[in-house]
């Protein structure tokens, strides 16, 4: 008792000193996570020593890697996954591979570490950390950007590489033959848990979750998709591949089930929280009087691995045809170690294969690359966005084929609903789009599209702004949507721009900017919803229709109070009848 006691004392600690270092990261506009890592090095075994429990802390926090890869799952879908297939399988394999075999080389030509030691460690640096990536896109908005796409793309290829790299690791204390054969079963493990995966999402997963739903109890549902998560995850331990990675293929099996979103709904709250615990436990393995004393020799390896890793993923990234912006944004958020080599180095060191100053050097370095990694992608998106909007327009000949059309930003979900109202009633149509599996569609549809970046200056130069009707952007992140914006009333100021705004939060900042309209998918369901019970209530047309235009004048503001003020005095016959 006494002990369950110390754990709990322990992890209240641990949560509150995360809040308190949360709070003052985003007082100083840096990532959350930040604070919760530097909590964890304040509260840690070489900080003030605060957590006596600290092996179970961690197991705890396990958990939060956990659910921290079974959202990301259930958010990147198979079909999400097929968008970006090329550059997340060669272009993940390919980063690996240069990463492994250039660290292999460079230390053992040195002289500082035997071959087979230069591959563990090229393993450890190979790897990025999805959940610091993961947090950083969210907290920019990045994360339905293409960048955000290919880079959480290449991350989930690591990711995966994972069991298959903890397979391999006691081989190489061994001889060729062995690695060999390690290797092998590792492959066979994986092909056959990977058939059981896709049977068991197709045939099993559904009708769990439809029997769940049924029961109408939130609990249950919960609880059901948590044992799920974990159940597959501890099978995959068993057979020898990571955690990681059966948690994740946990949440690919549920993604593209109607539940998804419900799942989803559930899961985050229990995710944030024993995110922030992971986060902080990664904090407790740095020792600060450790990274003091070899500071210059961390600093050095900190820049040579970041540095290293951002000029092999960019050649990469640009080779699958991503813009050299783009391509930047993908080199620094994948430029840190990530928290899996934690997991490799600990397993390399019990093995042999590196020894405890050079595994210390290892978690000292991927510390401070998880601290940095954040800040940097903040501060080169911005930097980049600034850079792109100061530019001037190119001097192009403008083509006049267009005239009197829409211009649609974007071929997703909303793009192809209002192209398809439009084109249904004969209006002139042009799709600017630059992923090949939406220009497909537009190709079966025979409308008329731009293949391109829609921020581009050329693509918008041709698009013929200036003769065009309106434009919808319904690009879904908003670095683009904003440069998109400010690019489009630079070449035609009196254009009228309807945007989707992706987060409630973008609604006034994209008015300023100089927007017409901005809709927000969400409020406008309310509004149809909303107005469809009007009408059943007797309230005339009319009058419904004068409310959700002042609702929408008011930038849906008047939804967040407790009484719409902007709303006329309604009494329903049917209401005052009751009353």
């Amino acid at each position: 008792m006494e002990a369950d006691l110390r754990l709990i004392v322990d992890l209240v600690i641990v949560l509150a000193t995360a809040l308190g270092g949360g709070l003052l990261a985003s007082a100083l506009k840096q990532p959350p996570l930040l604070g919760y890592i530097l909590a964890g090095v304040v509260i840690g075994p070489a900080g003030l020593a605060g957590i006596r429990e600290v092996v179970q802390v961690e197991t705890l926090a396990q958990f939060g890697v956990t659910l921290l890869l079974f959202s990301l799952g259930v958010e990147f879908s198979l079909g999400k996954l097929r968008r970006v297939g090329a550059i997340a399988l060669g272009g993940g394999l390919l980063q690996m591979g240069l990463t492994i075999g250039l660290t292999a080389y460079a230390v053992s030509a040195t002289g500082w570490l035997s071959p087979r030691a230069g591959v563990v460690l090229g393993t450890i640096l190979a790897l990025s950390s999805t959940a610091v990536a993961l947090k950083s896109l969210a907290e920019t908005g990045q994360t339905e950007s293409l960048a955000g796409q290919a880079m959480l793309g290449i991350l989930i290829v690591q990711d995966l590489a994972v069991g298959l790299i903890l397979a391999v690791l006691p081989a190489l204390s061994a001889t060729w033959d062995d690695l060999g054969l390690a290797l092998g079963l590792a492959l066979v493990k994986l092909l056959g848990f990977s058939v059981g995966a896709l049977a068991l999402g197709r045939w099993g997963v559904p009708p769990l979750l439809r029997f769940l739903a049924q029961r109408e109890s939130r609990e249950l549902f919960l609880l059901g998709v948590i044992c799920l998560c974990v159940g597959i995850a501890l099978f995959t331990q068993k057979l020898g591949l990571s955690s990681e990675m059966g948690a994740f293929v946990a949440g690919v099996m549920i993604a593209d089930v109607e539940y998804a979103d419900q799942t989803l709904a559930y899961v985050e709250p229990l995710r944030d929280v024993f995110g922030a615990l992971f986060f902080a436990s990664i904090g407790m393995l740095i020792d600060p009087q450790f990274i003091l004393a070899h500071a210059p020799l961390i600093a050095g390896l900190v820049l040579l691995v970041m540095v290293g890793k951002f000029l092999v993923v960019v050649p990469v990234t640009r080779l699958f045809g991503y813009s050299w912006p783009m391509a930047v944004l993908v080199g620094c958020g994948l430029s840190q170690i990530g928290e899996f080599s934690f997991i490799l180095a600990t397993a390399g060191q019990g093995l042999g294969l590196i020894s405890r100053h050079i595994y210390l050097l290892v978690v000292g370095t991927t510390a401070i690359t998880l601290l940095v990694s954040p800040v940097l992608l903040q501060w080169v998106g911005h930097l980049l966005e600034r850079w792109q909007m100061a530019g001037e327009p190119e001097s192009l000949k403008v083509v006049s084929l267009f005239r009197d059309h829409l211009v649609i930003c974007g071929y997703g979900q909303i793009g192809q609903d209002v192209a398809q109202i439009v084109a249904a009633h004969g209006g002139s149509l042009l799709i600017l789009e630059q992923s090949e599996r939406a220009i497909a569609q537009v190709r079966r549809r025979e409308l008329t599209y731009l293949p391109g970046d829609a921020t581009s200056w050329s693509i918008l130069h041709r698009a013929n702004l200036s003769q065009a009707r309106a434009m919808v952007i319904t690009i879904p992140d908003l670095a683009s949507i904003r440069l998109c914006l400010k690019r489009a009333l630079q070449l035609a100021g009196d254009l009228e721009i309807i945007v989707c705004a992706p987060r409630k939060e973008y609604i006034d900042a994209l008015y300023r900017l100089g927007a017409t309209k901005v809709i927000h998918p969400d409020f406008e369901a309310s509004l149809g919803l909303s107005s469809h019970l009007l009408t059943q209530l007797g309230v005339p047309l009319e009058q419904i229709q004068l409310e959700l235009a002042e609702i929408r004048n008011h930038h849906y503001q008047d939804l967040s109070l407790a009484e719409a003020v902007c709303l006329l005095p309604i009494t329903p016959p049917s209401l005052s009848s009751a009353s």
